[in-house]
């Protein structure tokens, strides 16, 4: 059975995006557990359920399929966004309070990104709840960051603040109604989206990296 593209430019340019983001949040995650740490596997937990997030996108907005696979992507998309995000606020906790707080958080918030998969079935708008579960989780990390970074506490908070406050972007982005082209190619507001968080990506994996370094008494 030989795959079908979706016909739709902008849906094409976000699935085009969303391989680019699981490209780079694989690279990201390899890169970050050669420290061998438990935040550092914990971070590349985080980025490796992006990667797994941006591949199923990538099927969902891009390929002809039917209701029923079109259903199921969604829901596994769901629960990655889920698992990115736990492990995203169990590292940011590690980080602000000490490794065994996180520790503490970490199997709670990974059960709950399993309940995305129920919200997304039952609001026709699901998508809408992870966006403000993911925004709230990403204010609650910028503090942590912020934090740290006026403290000169932990190498890369500074950065690391930068790359989430440029998710936030990505993330208002995504619930707005946004449209644009760029090189001649249309982009809508799940494009722009990625376009954004394509950016913040090195950044934030900069920032997070220095501070694992950190851990190694570099």
């Amino acid at each position: 059975m030989s795959l079908e593209f979706i016909e739709s430019p902008t849906e094409q340019t976000t699935a085009g995006t969303d391989v680019v983001i699981a490209a780079l949040a694989l690279g990201s995650a390899t890169y970050l557990v050669r420290h061998r740490t438990w935040r550092a596997y914990v971070w590349g937990g985080a980025f490796s359920a992006l990667a797994a997030a941006g591949g199923l996108g990538a099927a969902a907005h891009g390929l002809k399929i039917g209701q029923r696979t079109h259903d199921l992507l969604w829901r596994l998309l769901a629960i990655s966004f889920g698992l990115m995000v736990g492990c995203f606020a169990s590292a940011a906790t590690a980080d602000g309070f000490g490794e065994r707080a996180g520790r503490r958080v970490l199997p709670w918030l990974l059960l709950g990104a399993f309940g995305f998969d129920t919200v997304t079935r039952r609001l026709s708008r699901g998508f809408i709840v992870f966006i403000v579960y993911e925004a709230a989780a990403l204010l609650y990390a910028l503090t942590i960051y912020v934090r740290l970074a006026q403290g000169g506490r932990m190498r890369g908070a500074q950065m690391t603040a930068a790359g989430i406050l440029l998710s936030l972007i990505a993330a208002a982005i995504q619930s707005s109604r946004l449209h644009t082209q760029i090189a001649g190619l249309p982009f809508d507001n799940n494009g722009i989206f990625h376009l954004v968080q394509i950016a913040a990506i090195p950044v934030l994996v900069g920032g997070i990296d220095a501070g694992l370094v950190e851990d190694h008494g570099a």
